[in-house]
Parts: C-alpha cells; structure tokens; sequence
C-alpha cells in the first residue's frame, strides 16, 4: 500500500461578480420592520455580511478555490503545488493527479481528511473538468474509515468527536504551528505571499506524518 501525506490550502470565491451576487441578497435581521430601518441596516452592515459569506466559500468546493496542495510519498519528500491565481487551479489538481502511484492501492492520510480535503479535491476537479486518475491511485466516495484513508482526526477522536491539528500536537508533544494557521491563507493569498503559503501545507505535511508515525510506533 502507497502511503500519500496530504493537505490542501483553500481560498474563497475570487469573483467580483459572485460577491456583488451575494451583497445584493444580503437581508436585515426579522426584527427590523421598518423599510427605512431595514434600508439603514442594509446601508451600515451589508458589506460586512456579505464579506463574512464570501469568506466561508473557503470551506464549500461548489465556491471555493484550491490554491495549494501540500502532498509527501512515503517518506519522500514534500511537495507543494500552488497557484498564484484562480487560473492555476486546475494545473494543481493536473500535477498532484499525475504525481500519484498508479500501481497498487494509495493509502491517504491526512487531518480531517476525510471530511474535507479528499471531498474537495473530488468536487474542484469535477468543478474544472479535471479528469480523475484511476480509483486505485485516488478513490472515491471515501469514509473515516475505508482502507485507503487514515484520518488523524478520527483515529484520535473517533466518529463523533473533533480535535485540531494542533492541540493532536500539543498531546504529543510535536512541534505546532508557529504563528501562521489556515486562517491567514485567504489573505496572505490576497497579499501575494505564495511563498508562506506553500512553505505553511508543506509543513503541515510534515506535520501529519510525525503524528502518524506516532499511531505507528504503537501499532495502531
């Protein structure tokens, strides 16, 4: 079994369009009634709501963007795909495809993986027209628990329960993340810093592998 270390680094909706889309949907909360008070919410709030809706597209692929796609073979190095622009996606999803193993089953792991970067790697490539390499080298329709997924995430926590990256870290006394967290990839991405962001996933690669390599050591 190919063991393939993974994750992504996300960005919302880059679309002037689709955010003038959402500011003009944006509604004032059912407690105003007034149309002039009503009007004047809209007015005083309405760019704020619809920034914060954009941003949460971050975590949907039917809006969302791909921008990085941190990913280590065994114990090979790591690899860090990034686009510098929204045109660039697909070329990511093309090179990580192609990198794969193609013989044999590939095992993915990865934090909250299951959940999330395997789903949204599957959904943008249906998105861009991305075609899909063989099952074997990347499955679908994945759970938590199918053989060719390890989720840190619930291998810790089980099903029902969550734990972050970070404090799976602390627990076991790994290096955490050092002042720079998924939350400022949107805008360090806006600020042009691709440079931080490859170096974050990459080491967020690392990051996961040491944490299985813990699983590892005990049998798990």
């Amino acid at each position: 079994m190919n063991n393939i270390f993974l994750d992504i680094e996300t960005i919302p909706n880059q679309s002037s369009e689709y955010r003038d889309r959402v500011r003009e949907s944006i509604t004032a909360p059912a407690q105003y009634k007034k149309p002039e008070s009503i009007a004047q919410w809209i007015a005083d709030h309405g760019d704020a709501a619809a920034d914060e809706i954009v941003a949460k597209t971050s975590f949907n692929p039917t809006q969302g963007h791909i921008c990085t796609i941190g990913f280590a073979l065994g114990d090979g190095d790591v690899t860090a795909v990034h686009a510098e622009s929204v045109d660039g996606e697909a070329l990511v999803l093309e090179t990580f495809f192609a990198a794969l193993p193609t013989m044999g089953v590939n095992r993915f792991i990865g934090h909250y993986i299951s959940g999330f970067d395997m789903r949204f790697i599957l959904c943008r490539a249906i998105v861009l027209g991305v075609k899909l390499p063989p099952s074997v080298a990347f499955p679908r329709d994945l759970k938590p628990w199918s053989q060719e997924i390890f989720d840190t995430m619930t291998a810790w926590a089980g099903a029902r329960d969550r734990i972050s990256q970070d404090d799976l870290c602390q627990a076991l006394s790994l290096p955490c993340k050092d002042g720079f967290d998924g939350s400022m990839v949107a805008q360090a991405w806006a600020d042009g810093e691709h440079a931080k962001i490859a170096e974050y996933c990459k080491r967020d690669v690392e990051t996961v592998r040491s944490i299985f390599r813990r699983f590892e050591a005990v049998g798990y």
